[in-house]
């Protein structure tokens, strides 16, 4: 069940690089429908349009993933990025090499030559760079747009085959006027019109989950997050009373998020069943260390524990989830040869026995794209605008084994960096702020007294849609208010430390 595809319009062909999600997610943001496939896809006629992505590999490495050679008689534009340009230099005659000078980050780029490409965006743009190889020769057919100071062939074209690519990433916010590019691809070169929008999306998947189902009942977990918040209301629309929410307290939770899912959903008038199981959990994860055993058993229990309450019922066919693209992404490689970052609960935890047929309609739609549903379905902006909650629960925000101890502890850090991240205003303007209890003690001095005590991080950043994202400067008085509350009200805590890592390289959470 693929609620998200429509008509097949542009495609980005995955080679491998985190960035892939982000070419489509700017697409998208424009209006423009475009579609992630594997690298080795054979494309049809009704592509309009196809982008390169760029990738960890090399194009000379063995192995290195590499198009069909079909989508060069297409006869439709196609850009390569990165990775996307070499694969295109040596298709036609160029030679790749590993570069003397590798170009990470900022360049300034001039362009040569007039192009559609470049419409609208000013010379000696800046531009984000992140490649350690080098065409050797401008390949046949093919003339320069753009260079920089240490790549001279920074952008080239073949207007007779359509082919447009460059060296840089336009795609990340580095990146000057990267819109204005993708934009002026997909629009001007490739001739798409704006025809994708949540309002549309929202309807299609309604009407296509409801002819789907029928009148069989379906599961649906709930986290109190945008994603599953959204995801049930979605389905209530659809299916009514047909639609069993369940709302499982693995024993994870923040400080009262039991009491306050219950409530938020009473509001909506919609019954959910509640289910304790927050002992199962946490003896499953005694003496647990291992973050990825950590998702994989909590992954793993939840489906047992919906198999035991759904036993008790009849006529369940089908179980619900909210995942989203970036979850299945940094999950499992499903589209391409990305690198694995992470398990997430509902993809690399779910038993390959699984009795359920899956319902996950926003399965290749990004957060901002669920909020746009939210908004559509009139929901409230607490809804609307809560920050994620990770599956796993603060088991992964907890380095190490997770007891009933470490978890009281961190409730209550948790909940202090909450309020005074409220409090100041900075709540809405930020993508996530949290807390983070170290498997560590440091030596303090409390009361006159030698204390030995645990350390929580505070992690602040600011994204898009958390593919990646920056640490986000805080003032000093607010910082130091956090610390002292901390310190002063949560039992065995001494110190208090600041997470200024950006992703990537680092992850927003820490496991």
């Amino acid at each position: 069940m693929y609620y998200w595809r429509r008509r097949l319009s542009l495609v980005i062909l995955d080679f491998g690089s985190q960035y892939t999600q982000l070419i489509a997610r700017r697409i998208r943001q424009m209006g423009y429908y475009a579609e992630i496939l594997p690298y080795n896809a054979k494309l049809k006629d009704n592509v309009k349009g196809i982008i390169l992505s760029g990738s960890p590999a090399s194009v000379y490495e063995k192995d290195a993933p590499k198009p069909d050679d079909s989508i060069y008689a297409l006869n439709v534009p196609i850009l390569g990025i990165c990775y996307g340009i070499q694969l295109i230099a040596e298709k036609f005659g160029a030679g790749i090499s590993k570069a003397q000078k590798r170009e990470y980050g900022y360049a300034e780029i001039f362009f040569e030559k007039e192009d559609k490409l470049f419409y609208n965006i000013n010379n000696k743009n800046i531009v984000w760079m992140s490649h350690a190889d080098k065409i050797d020769k401008l390949p046949n057919g093919f003339e320069v747009i753009c260079s920089t100071q240490n790549s001279p062939y920074a952008g080239i074209r073949n207007l007779d085959k359509k082919i447009w690519a460059i060296q840089f990433h336009p795609e990340v916010s580095h990146t000057q006027n990267g819109n204005t590019i993708l934009e002026n691809f997909v629009s001007t070169i490739c001739g798409l019109k704006k025809d994708w929008n949540m309002g549309d999306f929202l309807e299609k998947t309604i009407n296509e989950i409801g002819q789907e189902v029928r009148d069989k009942k379906v599961l649906c977990a709930i986290s109190g997050g945008v994603d599953s918040s959204v995801l049930v209301v979605l389905l209530n629309k659809a299916l009514g009373d047909n639609v069993i929410p369940v709302f499982i307290n693995n024993g994870l939770l923040r400080q009262n998020e039991e009491i306050n899912v219950q409530k938020a959903f009473e509001k909506l008038g919609i019954k959910i069943n509640y289910i304790d199981a927050s002992e199962i959990f946490l003896s499953k994860l005694k003496k647990v260390k291992d973050p990825e055993k950590k998702r994989k058993i909590i992954g793993h229990t939840f489906i047992d524990v919906f198999r035991d309450f759904v036993s008790k019922l009849s006529g369940v066919e089908y179980l619900a989830q909210g995942t989203l693209y970036p979850d299945v992404i940094e999950s499992v490689s499903v589209k391409g040869p990305s690198d694995v970052i992470k398990s997430h609960h509902n993809v690399g935890g779910l038993p390959k026995d699984l009795k359920f047929k899956l319902i996950e309609p926003f399965r290749f739609l990004f957060k901002d794209e669920v909020r746009q549903l939210a908004r559509q379905l009139n929901l409230d902006d607490a809804f609307i605008n809560r920050h994620p909650f990770p599956g796993p629960g603060l088991a992964i925000r907890i380095i190490g084994e997770v007891t009933k101890q470490k978890l009281n502890i961190l409730r209550q850090a948790d909940a202090i960096i909450l309020e005074e991240i409220k409090k100041s205003g900075f709540y809405d303007k930020v993508w996530q702020a949290f807390g983070v209890l170290l498997d560590l003690k440091s030596v303090g001095v409390m009361g006159d007294k030698r204390t030995y005590d645990y350390a929580i991080v505070v992690r602040v950043v600011e994204s898009l849609d958390g593919m990646t994202a920056n640490w986000v400067y805080l003032p000093q008085e607010f910082l130091n208010t956090i610390s002292t509350r901390i310190i002063n009200e949560v039992q065995r805590v001494n110190r208090v430390v600041l997470d200024i890592s950006n992703k990537p390289p680092a992850t927003i959470e820490w496991e």
